[in-house]
């Protein structure tokens, strides 16, 4: 176990309350900035895109170690705001956090370095009639994302003109003044979370993954931040994992090299396998939320000695251990989620009923005047359980669901259920 130091945490979710449990088995003190009422040691005074704020509470604790878990703080320039201090930022800076904060940016980058993915026309909101012509030409069948930062979102997947016209008029209701969005392709398959650490030459792999961004059953309904997630992916074999270190991952790590970015951080690929081969979707410069969830509890390396390998150049040394098993991790949502609007401080039970093999992880929680768990938003919990195989973890992961309860609680019912697919010679050759 690696010797005990300070860190922050910066965030307020259920990826960080994961961050915080995983960091502190591994010997570190996390202070975590704001936290929430599950997280230990979380601190609401502080807010985490305040830097000035961030820096009097590091120095105030003797804290060396910032890792960030949301995108808005790297986005924002934290890695640039402590660059040549005695404090060390895991995330990279803000012009390499333009993979995520910037769609437009991004495919750009893409394209320069020939990472397999999507066709894509960007657009602006004072020429969106252009758009819509777009679309129509190509029936319909087109993936609509606003350029900016949209927690999981800004992102249309049509599959007629009268969703595509549907999602328009929702982006121009929802983002208001002059903004860019990008009109993609529709490809099809099925979709895998690949997430590493990187310090921009290395790259160590967590185990793949699988998200569920549609809010409900059979991938129907509005996107979401993820209603859930598993890992590893079975039909994510070394052949798949082969093609999409070619296509995607080394080209994208050769890119990094080429603009000399400086990236000492997570890094995501959420990919699709079309019958074509691997396309990357779309990159996030963190841990994905619900991945996290089932990530952090089946990795058994330290993650950080992983952490402080990517910050001082000898990630290339060490290597990545996975627990054996599967974990699935089911989001327990407010009722009206993610629309706006809903209410919540509705009082929480059953956490202390969970069944053996099952952690909850706390997303959107608060105590109440009278010191009552309560829910705090729209994801509030996920209920994570660990079992010899995918059908036994998830099992588990539905029996902690019935007896976790709060008012308006919802939840998918089909996490980690999705029919095995059949992939093309592309991928397993």
């Amino acid at each position: 176990m690696t010797s005990t130091k300070i860190l922050l945490l910066l965030g307020s979710g259920a990826r960080e309350h994961a961050l915080a449990e995983k960091l502190t088995h591994d010997g570190a003190t996390v202070l975590v900035l704001p936290g929430n009422a599950g997280i230990p040691n979380s601190h609401p005074e502080v807010n985490p895109l305040d830097f000035e704020s961030v820096k009097a509470f590091a120095h105030a604790h003797d804290a060396k170690l910032i890792v960030v878990g949301p995108e808005a703080p790297l986005a924002a320039g934290i890695t640039d705001f402590f660059a040549g201090s005695d404090i060390q930022v895991f995330g990279p800076t803000r012009s390499a956090a333009r993979l995520e904060s910037s769609k437009v940016w991004s495919k750009e980058f893409m394209r320069r370095h020939g990472v397999a993915t999507a066709k894509a026309w960007p657009f602006r909101s004072d020429n969106i009639a252009a758009a819509r012509a777009k679309a129509a030409e190509l029936g319909g069948h087109v993936v609509v994302k606003y350029d900016g930062l949209a927690a999981g979102k800004g992102v249309y997947v049509c599959s007629s003109p009268e969703e595509a016209e549907a999602a328009f008029d929702d982006l121009q209701t929802s983002y208001s003044g002059w903004f860019s969005f990008l009109l993609e392709e529709k490809l099809t398959g099925p979709e895998i979370s690949i997430i590493g650490l990187t310090d921009g030459l290395t790259i160590r792999l967590l185990a793949t993954s699988q998200d569920h961004k549609q809010l409900l059953a059979d991938d129907l309904g509005p996107n979401t931040g993820g209603m859930g997630a598993y890992c590893p992916v079975p039909f994510a074999d070394a052949n798949v994992l082969a093609a999409i270190r070619r296509d995607i991952i080394d080209p994208t790590l050769r890119g990094l090299q080429n603009e000399q970015f400086e990236f000492q951080g997570f890094l995501y690929f959420g990919i699709m396998l079309t019958p074509t081969g691997p396309k990357l979707l779309e990159y996030n410069v963190r841990l994905g939320d619900p991945e996290a969830e089932v990530l952090l509890p089946a990795l058994d390396s330290s993650l950080l000695t992983l952490i402080e390998a990517t910050l001082n150049g000898t990630l290339a040394q060490q290597g990545v251990r996975q627990r054996p098993g599967a974990f699935v991790g089911v989001v327990l949502a407010s009722g009206g989620y993610p629309a706006s609007g809903f209410p919540t401080g509705f009082p929480i039970t059953g956490l202390d009923n969970l069944p053996v093999g099952v952690h909850a992880y706390h997303g959107a929680t608060r105590r109440d005047e009278t010191g009552e768990l309560v829910t705090n938003g729209g994801r509030v919990l996920v209920l994570t359980a660990h079992g010899q195989d995918l059908e036994e973890a998830t099992a588990r992961a539905y029996e902690a669901c019935a007896r976790v309860t709060f008012q308006d609680a919802y939840f998918r019912p089909d996490i980690a259920q999705r029919p095995a697919p059949v992939l093309t010679a592309s991928l397993v050759n």
